[in-house]
């Protein structure tokens, strides 16, 4: 009797490892064996007439990504990309699905080894309704971000590594996987690589005036209105703020007309009331700069007064009673109580005008599309050009989409990377104590 009870249960303790490996080997059988009948019906049915029949064409879609066509007219290099993407994510899916199937099965198994009865459909969709209720809310907008900002996403990595460009363009010519090759061309390849080195330098450059001035202005406004001896604040805010409130596009425009070397209001005044020459803002590569980080300055300020208002009027004022108490200057007080407390709350704030300036596309393509025009750019890159609006003409004007989506890779790395690296280094990111 005992021999025969230890046989029993040794046998019932391999239930989970059989129902496992029967649901590795089909869908759905370790369910049916584990005496799930709806769930192991459901798994059987998709896996006969859902995976067998989708299986085949994901295989040939990932096929399609790798050669990228076999045959031109009849063969899109493009679409096969997306197609291949999808397949992807969709086999993904696929495998998550399976991987669940095993381990339903082994885990309905072990609670029949342990003598107890195994979790019905109803019962598994409460418990996914309970433990998992935030990823079912979150995932029809984890679908839509896959749908509207990965998929291109990844579609411009690939573009990357291909020759896609004017002489390399489907359904006439396919495409062809270069590897790295546009990358070394851009960084390492002559005149193109001489203009990516120039208009990167700049772009730096460029964020980091523009953020720097902005913020410096602003706060220095911010500082003066907040002087409770000043008179007609509200009538001086607004004043201030206006430029903010105007649409960046209509301030741009207005400016590019203020700004023209022959009719502009800016040279008018500049000739008539100082006797100055008229000063080629839009034409001369060194006035150009200039001016975008002027305009730039007038949009950005206002933002940055707003934010440092709004700290300097949180700033609990027995810190000032207290140092005043103690005997501390003006200069004291801002240096070691107003200063310190700005800086904290705006750090996150100047790394996200950092990388929104560094992107800023519309300010640098609306005032002088760039320009003026260089001769020694490649890619029909001007003297006021960051590299997004490079991304643009290379894009539009000379079909040069793989370095096109190598630049914008470099792009997401290069502000990705910043952004991540200074928000973790912020006291205010990592929680800490202001006063330790």
């Amino acid at each position: 009797m005992q021999l025969q009870a230890g046989h029993k249960m040794e046998k019932r303790s391999n239930h989970r490892y059989i129902a496992a490996i029967s649901s590795a080997i089909y869908m759905g059988t370790g369910q049916l064996f584990n005496r799930q009948w709806v769930k192991g019906f459901l798994l059987v049915l998709f896996n006969t007439f859902v995976l067998f029949e989708a299986l085949p064409v994901l295989l040939a879609g990932i096929r399609g990504l790798i050669t990228l066509g076999e045959t031109p007219m009849e063969d899109h290099s493009l679409f096969l990309i997306v197609n291949g993407i999808i397949s992807i994510l969709l086999l993904i899916v696929v495998i998550g699905i399976y991987i669940f199937n095993i381990r339903d099965a082994y885990k309905n198994g072990e609670r029949i080894d342990e003598g107890k009865s195994p979790r019905g459909i109803m019962v598994s969709l409460k418990n996914l309704m309970v433990n998992s209720y935030a990823y079912l809310v979150l995932s029809p907008g984890a679908l839509a971000i896959c749908a509207v900002i990965f998929l291109p996403l990844v579609y411009t990595v690939i573009l990357g590594f291909t020759n896609y460009d004017l002489y390399h363009s489907p359904p006439g010519k396919l495409i062809d996987w270069v590897g790295f090759r546009n990358f070394t061309k851009l960084m390492r390849g002559g005149m193109w690589a001489s203009t990516f080195w120039k208009i990167f330098g700049w772009t730096v450059v460029w964020s980091l005036l523009g953020t720097l001035t902005q913020y410096l202005l602003g706060g220095f406004t911010a500082i003066l209105l907040n002087n409770p001896k000043l008179k007609f604040k509200k009538i001086l805010r607004t004043l201030l703020i206006i430029p903010w409130a105007v649409p960046g596009f209509v301030s741009v425009l207005i400016w590019r007309g203020m700004l023209n070397t022959n009719f502009g209001v800016i040279n008018k005044i500049l000739t008539g009331w100082f006797n100055v020459s008229q000063v080629p803002w839009l034409h001369n590569p060194l006035w150009a700069k200039v001016a975008v980080l002027m305009v730039n300055l007038w949009l950005g300020f206002p933002y940055a007064m707003i934010v440092v208002t709004g700290i300097l009027q949180s700033i609990d004022k027995n810190l000032y009673e207290a140092a005043t108490v103690d005997g501390a200057s003006s200069w004291q007080r801002f240096k070691f109580i107003t200063m310190p407390l700005v800086l904290f709350s705006m750090a996150p704030l100047m790394i996200m005008t950092f990388a929104y300036n560094f992107n800023n596309f519309t300010l640098i393509f609306l005032l002088n599309g760039g320009g003026p025009a260089r001769v020694d750019y490649a890619g029909g890159g001007g003297a006021t050009d960051i590299l997004i609006s490079w991304v643009y003409k290379l894009t539009f004007n000379r079909l040069k989409y793989n370095y096109a989506a190598a630049i914008s890779l470099i792009i997401f790395i290069i502000v990705a990377g910043f952004a991540i690296y200074n928000f973790r280094r912020t006291r205010s990111y990592q929680e800490e104590e202001m006063l330790q």
